[in-house]
């Protein structure tokens, strides 16, 4: 990688990843933390992006670090326990959970819009086990690039809440209809919380909106015709990661219902 810094061109929800992005690699550096993302630090240098409306925004940064250790949990446990699993990791931006979940046997295909993928080619230029697919998560084309298919995991974090409910039946719907053995972990806003981007500023800034949620697989109905429920899941383990003091409150229904859920389910 040379020395010149790359400039990031992206809008709206797709300009969202680099939000995160930044927020996971500033909580990497805190010596506390509970996840370390070396890529992230080092690939956050190599921008030339204003990164001042993430740093001051801790209500996304907070989300975004709470959900990582969720889901890193989640995904590591699976992992293991299908060690020569192919995992899909749709709207990837520049996520980097392959370099924290390798176990030096998975295959690992990163999904995005092109311009994204350009983007994110650009940085890593991955290939091998990890590889990229540019192509919009509503075109059924992208599923012809998944070579290897033995069990695979659909992560899908970051994404619904800015899509209707029709796309989202439209992307699982492509999941089921072109993979067996597919399990799926989606991350899902608070309904109550649609419409109200503006209490993440960064995300705001960016013109992205919250337009979708769900509570609960059973909230989804025959968005997830095909599939069967494995668990309902939430972020809220990940927020005591930020403060101790949130053990105090997570154990509230009022806390269960209004945090950000992620929901497992599988094919049918």
């Amino acid at each position: 990688m040379s020395d010149e810094k790359i400039r990031p061109v992206l809008t709206g929800s797709a300009e969202t990843m680099l939000q995160s992005f930044y927020a996971r690699a500033m909580y990497s550096k805190n010596p506390k933390n509970k996840f370390k993302d070396s890529k992230a630090e080092e690939i956050v240098e190599k921008l030339d992006y204003d990164f001042n409306k993430a740093a001051s925004d801790s209500a996304m940064s907070g989300g975004v670090v709470a959900r990582t250790v969720v889901f890193d949990e989640l995904v590591k446990k699976f992992i293991d326990e299908n060690p020569m699993c192919t995992v899909v990791n749709i709207a990837c931006g520049l996520d980097t959970r392959f370099y924290r979940m390798d176990n030096g046997k998975i295959t690992w295909y990163n999904l995005d819009l092109p311009e994204t993928i350009e983007l994110r080619d650009s940085v890593y230029n991955e290939s091998g086990r990890v590889s990229t697919i540019g192509c919009s998560a509503f075109d059924p084309s992208w599923a012809q690039e998944v070579k290897i298919r033995s069990k695979i995991l659909f992560i899908i974090e970051g994404l619904t809440m800015y899509l209707t409910a029709d796309q989202v039946k439209t992307m699982l719907g492509i999941i089921r209809d072109n993979f067996d053995n597919a399990y799926v972990m989606m991350e899902c806003l608070c309904p109550k919380f649609v419409g109200k981007e503006k209490v993440e500023k960064s995300i705001q800034s960016t013109g992205a909106v919250f337009t979708w949620g769900a509570n609960s697989f059973d909230d989804l109905g025959d968005i997830a015709s095909g599939f069967k429920k494995v668990k309902d899941d939430n972020i809220l383990r990940g927020m005591t990661t930020l403060s101790p003091a949130y053990r105090f409150v997570t154990w509230l229904p009022i806390m269960k219902k209004l945090t950000q859920k992620i929901l497992i389910f599988e094919k049918v």
